[in-house]
């Protein structure tokens, strides 16, 4: 795992640039660096050995030197690409996947993104083309960047890395705020950066003679194979995890896991040990009701595994924030991200590479709003949408009673309706909040194409496509990133994987969910891997014990004082922000709300106040 930046030389570039611009990163690869330089072009470059580890520096040339790469990531499938490649006659000087990159690309061209699977960002200098070309992993794992306006193009691993460019201008989109405060990331490929936009999941740009086009080579969407009932979904889901957890221990470095008490971790744990030994990392708290650790320690001293705890408290909470709101590089307020950042920093300590669940809830159906799915759709059959319209208004005007909310949200299409649209400020709630509402639309708005792209098929369906392509890439899979490799460990997502998505986007959706009960097939396939009680504990999320840290006074106070500050009053109403705050000592306020204006500011006060 690395960490890259580049640009295209002007002649007000400092030769010290590419310099500090690498520096900026290397949390993303503390064990080597290198550097490109020429008249047109400057790379730069970070490296976390995992493969081959006395090899394999970049940038990497390919054989006859027309072409440079730096690339962040891991192919799962290199070796077989490797062969490939011999055949073709091309030589190999390393054992690294890299190297398969810069022949494959040179064999290929573009043709070699329908082969790599693996996790992956990586760009190539062509300089018999003067070309630079670019590409992001098919699910959007690694993070790529670029900056563009009238005279510069710069790209990298994160943005911060842009801050040491002369010719990168520093501004706020002040236009997405409300986007923001609504789902809590940005679901597209703008970010909170004016001329900072991410080269979004499956896409690849080449820029050349001064001209940036980007192209998608990689969509994921459900195509329900009805031939595939419960028993065959099931056996697929069996055979295509073992092989990928298999595929993602490939490392030279010892490789370990994250352990909750749920269903994913514990299936990714089990098979990794199928493989050989390997140690599991699970975080808990003091408050025994939310803390998972018990479970997790259980599971792993039944599968004759180790298992390091770790505990966290309020003030370790707290007292990151600041450096985590800078590593994210854009405001994100998942609380989940804090935890994930501490579990990472003591990982590290022991391994460099660990396995993670993310993906099973998105590509198998595994969220609790999915259940609704079936009372919307039955209620839509048997009304019309003048009723539902008419059912909607009249509700609205009525006293709070049993199935109100159901009513009114009875009358919406799917992309107003679905919770994550207005997953924490909907849009009346801006309009007090915000101090200029001048960007503040409807939030269906922004993203009703991602809907649109599944229009036509059931509503457990339209909801995980858009979790697929808005939550997993821009919410869990950025934080695991971040978090991960601010301590310099590398995560690995065997259920974030091609081939598993190819199985799944088959799968029919009442093998996802059916009676009441989600990811139905995946909890089939586990039942013959795990004990019953970890195939069905209650869903809890990665919890944390924030909204209670949030009541006592010391938090209170710090809060308050944040929410009164001069940066609150450039954006907020500040007598709506202190409102929030007495409701939720009083248990009425959403949590997540106090979260998100908070972790805006802290991100705000570190990239804008302090640089």
């Amino acid at each position: 795992m690395c960490g890259f930046v580049g640009y295209i030389n002007h002649p007000t570039t400092a030769e010290e640039t590419l310099k500090k611009m690498t520096d900026r990163i290397v949390h993303r690869g503390p064990d080597d660096e290198g550097f490109y330089q020429d008249d047109n072009i400057a790379m730069g470059f970070r490296r976390l050995s995992i493969i081959d580890l006395n090899h394999g520096a970049q940038p990497m040339n390919n054989q006859d030197d027309t072409k440079v790469l730096t690339f962040n990531g891991e192919i799962y499938n290199y070796l077989e690409l490797r062969e490939e490649l011999i055949a073709l006659g091309y030589h190999f000087r390393t054992d690294v996947d890299s190297e398969v990159l810069i022949h494959g690309y040179d064999a290929w061209g573009e043709g070699l993104l329908d082969r790599i699977r693996g996790m992956y960002a990586f760009v190539i200098y062509d300089k018999t083309n003067n070309e630079v070309f670019g590409a992001r992993d098919h699910f959007g794992i690694k993070p790529l960047y670029y900056y563009k306006d009238d005279e510069n193009f710069m790209w990298g691993s994160e943005i911060k890395s842009f801050l040491d460019h002369p010719g990168f201008v520093k501004e706020l989109n002040e236009e997405l705020l409300p986007i923001h405060l609504s789902f809590e990331y940005i679901p597209s490929a703008e970010t909170m950066f004016k001329n900072v936009y991410k080269v979004n999941p499956g896409n690849f740009f080449r820029f050349k003679d001064g001209k940036l086009s980007i192209k998608e080579y990689y969509h994921f969407e459900f195509k329900e194979d009805k031939s595939v009932d419960m028993e065959t979904a099931k056996k697929q889901i069996v055979e295509t995890v073992q092989e990928s957890v298999a595929k993602h221990m490939i490392a030279d470095v010892e490789v370990g896991s994250f352990l909750s008490s749920g269903i994913d971790s514990s299936y990714i744990l089990n098979e990794a040990s199928k493989e050989r030994d390997i140690t599991s990392f699970s975080l808990g708290f003091d408050d025994e009701k939310i803390s998972e650790l018990p479970w997790a320690e259980q599971f792993a001293e039944e599968i004759n595994q180790k298992n390091i705890p770790i505990m966290i408290d309020d003030e370790d909470f707290f007292n990151i924030i600041p450096k985590a709101m800078y590593h994210m590089d854009e405001p994100l307020s998942n609380p989940s991200a804090l935890q994930l950042y501490f579990l990472s920093k003591e990982t590290s300590k022991h391994v460099k590479v660990a396995l993670s669940g993310e993906g099973a809830d998105e590509f198998f159906g595994g969220y609790n709003t999915y259940l609704e799915a079936g009372s919307f759709e039955k209620y839509e059959r048997f009304t019309t949408k003048p009723m539902r319209k008419l059912f909607a208004q009249t509700a609205k005007r009525l006293p709070h009673f049993h199935g109100r909310r159901f009513l009114i949200r009875g009358a919406q299409d799917i992309s107003e309706r679905y919770y994550r649209v207005n997953y924490v400020f909907n849009q009346s709630e801006r309009d007090e909040l915000l101090r200029d509402n001048r960007y503040n639309g409807p939030s269906s708005a922004y993203v009703k194409d991602m809907f649109n792209e599944a229009k036509g098929k059931d509503s457990i369906t339209q909801m995980q496509h858009f979790d697929i392509h808005g939550w997993l890439a821009y919410d869990i899979l950025h934080k695991a990133d971040r978090m991960s490799m601010a301590n310099s460990l590398e995560v690995r997502t065997p259920l974030v994987d091609k081939e598993v998505a190819a199985i799944a986007q088959k799968m029919p959706s009442n093998t996802r969910v059916k009676d009441g009960v989600t990811k139905v097939a995946w909890r089939q396939a586990s039942e013959s891997q795990l004990p019953e009680r970890i195939v069905n504990r209650e869903k809890l999320g990665f919890p944390s014990p924030l909204a209670t840290w949030l009541k006592e006074d010391k938090y209170q106070a710090m809060i308050k004082e944040s929410f009164n500050s001069d940066i609150a009053k450039k954006f907020f109403n500040t007598d709506y922000l202190n409102r929030l705050l007495e409701e939720q000592k009083q248990g009425i306020a959403n949590m997540q709300k106090i979260f998100t204006i908070y972790t805006f500011i802290a991100w705000y006060k570190v990239f804008f106040i302090e640089n």
